[in-house]
């Protein structure tokens, strides 16, 4: 092993072999292989900082809004913050449109103690909504007495759904997205899904019930 001196030109090294290397020649190699650890480094800190962040920031129903029906104003869920929601994709001329009826008796029972139904008109399954919104005011008013918030029309199936519907099947899954009219989600007091109702369950069923009456007694 040899040391060489140079007055001019690139500091020389130890070399095992009796050659010498110039650490002036590895040095940009070294440079760059520490770059790439620390931009490695780096990306994955912001990655874990993006995934922190999205928890943060986790939506729930309080984050989503609907049009009144009859004024077309705004209908935010945060204005029912605190209480237990029934929403409920509406239509006139289903099978299961009698269920305007016990949902408005679910309503009258429970309105008192923190519980609200909304209703949420579409045109999505069988074209059984196809009124304009004054005339699905009148036939909900003048047939079943309905006093519960209803929305303007909405699509709730699909890409093109309403986002709190696009939310909920992200939520909960695929199987959770309506299949057809008067299909129920069930939110808690903190804007959070509970669970999901098909169509063939009756507002008055005692399984939903049951979960209404739950879902009340929390805080």
């Amino acid at each position: 092993m040899r040391i060489v001196k140079k007055l001019v030109g690139p500091i020389e090294s130890f070399s095992t072999n009796g050659r010498p290397f110039f650490l002036e020649e590895k040095m940009p190699s070294l440079q760059k292989a520490h770059q790439r650890i620390i931009f490695s480094l780096l990306f994955c800190l912001l990655l874990s900082c993006e995934h922190l962040g999205a928890k943060m920031i986790e939506k729930n129903a309080y984050d989503f809004e609907f049009k009144d029906l009859s004024t077309q104003n705004p209908l935010p869920l945060n204005e029912f913050k605190g209480k237990v929601m029934l929403i409920v994709n509406t239509a006139s001329r289903c099978g299961f449109t009698p269920q305007y009826a016990e949902l408005e008796a679910l309503y009258q029972t429970y309105k008192d103690k923190g519980f609200v139904v909304i209703g949420v008109p579409s045109n999505d399954f069988g074209g059984q909504e196809p009124g304009d919104e004054p005339e699905v005011a009148e036939f909900c008013q003048v047939n079943y007495g309905v006093t519960f918030p209803m929305t303007t029309k909405e699509v709730v199936k699909g890409k093109k759904a309403h986002p709190f519907y696009l939310w909920a099947k992200k939520e909960k899954g695929g199987f959770s997205a309506p299949k057809w009219n008067f299909h129920k989600y069930l939110i808690d007091k903190k804007g959070n899904i509970i669970d999901y109702f098909y169509s063939t369950t009756s507002p008055q069923s005692k399984r939903l019930i049951n979960e209404i009456e739950k879902a009340l007694i929390k805080k």
